[in-house]
């Protein structure tokens, strides 16, 4: 009795599972890559209920971003400006624009307007902003050039390897506590030497372990 089938047929299986397995491995790395932080979050940039351009008040008009977010030495987080902040300028300047109804609303009806929050960590990771504010680590070094952004927009991942980064080597994001705000500062030297003298003199040891940053 003859073959139904020919003799190649037989290594179909194995061929199978090679196809099979080179799949696997293959959508694991796309997953691994292109769902990481780097291609899911960097970017994002959620509409706002006011348009509110940081590139207009922090670039041009020179505002400083203690005047809104006032807890970033104090506190571990940066707090949200009320409409009151809003309005110690806008009660007086542009005062009809319809680009600030939702502030006079909020204003009226004490309504706080309602941000959607662009640079969010999980519920198991612990950031304190004054803790890296106060050893001279600036606003540009996790937010990117705020004061160029009409649209705020994520611009680092914010990933657990991107944070131990620089815990490892913090030098280059370091400069004087005083300047932390001010995006237009360039070190007098090398950034890496610059930063290096001020890890020895504040004798910092950014937390490599755990409950560092998981509370």
């Amino acid at each position: 009795m003859s073959q139904i089938f020919p003799a190649w047929t037989n290594k179909v299986p194995k061929i199978l599972q090679l196809v099979g397995v080179l799949g696997l491995v293959f959508t694991i790395l796309i997953v691994w890559y292109y769902f990481s932080p780097e291609h899911t979050d960097v970017g994002y940039a959620p509409e706002q209920p006011v348009p509110y351009s940081h590139e207009l008040h922090a670039g041009q008009l020179g505002i400083d971003c203690q005047y809104c977010h006032t807890t970033v030495k104090q506190s571990a987080k940066a707090a949200i400006p009320p409409t009151a902040t809003c309005m110690n300028c806008h009660s007086q300047i542009k005062t009809d624009s319809e680009k600030l109804t939702a502030v006079r609303e909020s204003w009226d009806t004490g309504k706080p307007v309602e941000w959607v929050r662009v640079h969010m960590l999980p519920d198991y990771s612990y950031f304190n902003h004054s803790a890296h504010v106060n050893v001279g680590v600036a606003c540009e070094s996790c937010h990117g050039r705020i004061d160029r952004m009409e649209v705020v927009a994520q611009a680092e991942p914010l990933s657990m390897s991107w944070c131990l980064d620089c815990h490892r080597n913090p030098a280059p994001n370091l400069r004087p506590v005083s300047e932390v705000t001010n995006m237009q500062w360039k070190a007098p030297m090398d950034p890496q030497e610059f930063g290096q003298k001020i890890v020895e003199a504040k004798n910092i040891h950014a937390p490599l372990y755990c409950n560092g940053c998981h509370r």
